[in-house]
């Protein structure tokens, strides 16, 4: 690393860190004030989608930028399911079950494309899975998908509260209506999260397969 090539001040990576403050004050106030825990934890989201758009304008991906990213994008979620299985104690299996998914299928899916030889866990074979073939090369799907498995987390959050602004008097508040809308995005991504699990550990054996006959 250069005078001139701190990687750690590149833009997106910049942008990471202020979505890294975000997610503190998110944590810190979500135990008992909503309002300023889920404008912090949403806001930080959308910032998600900035930094890969500012590190492909601006030619500064970096593997480090990568790792960012994936890291907060899994600490974010890990620490807002913690906070539901407080307040929802009854459920917290399910939280529990979805933290687990989210950090095996991610962690096995990133390890087999590091050994595989990819610089990233989204630089897939392109020959591979066409679930998660469409899931990576397809921007729009991606933040989608993300976007709305976000959101159904946070409505569920702010449910514990409040039903939000009334979107039809005596019926259904915002925070509900955005939470019915969401579900469906949010089942998507847990069962994209299952076709990662699998489709790592088939490519974990199929490696240690091809290792094992190069012995022999």
């Amino acid at each position: 690393m250069t005078k001139d090539e701190n990687i750690f001040l590149f833009v997106p990576n910049l942008i990471g860190y202020a979505r890294i403050i975000l997610l503190f004050v998110a944590f810190y106030y979500m135990p008992s004030d909503p309002g300023p825990a889920a404008a912090s934890y949403l806001l930080s989201g959308l910032l998600d989608a900035f930094d890969g758009h500012a590190a492909r304008a601006l030619g500064q991906g970096t593997r480090f930028g990568a790792m960012l990213d994936m890291l907060t994008d899994r600490c974010a979620t890990m620490c807002l399911l913690v906070n539901l299985a407080l307040l929802d104690p009854s459920h917290a299996l399910l939280y529990q079950l979805s933290m687990s998914l989210d950090i095996a299928s991610h962690w096995l899916h990133l390890h087999s494309s590091v050994v595989r030889g990819s610089e990233s866990h989204k630089n897939i074979d392109l020959t591979g899975n066409p679930v998660l073939r469409f899931y990576y090369t397809s921007r729009p799907f991606l933040f989608v998908l993300c976007a709305g498995n976000e959101l159904f987390y946070c409505m569920l959050y702010l449910l514990h509260f409040t039903e939000g602004p009334a979107v039809f008097p005596g019926c259904m508040g915002l925070f509900r209506l955005v939470l019915w809308i969401s579900t469906p995005l949010a089942t998507t991504k847990t069962l994209i999260s299952l076709v990662h699990l699998v489709s790592a550990a088939c490519n974990m054996a199929a490696l240690d397969v091809a290792e094992r006959a190069k012995k022999k």
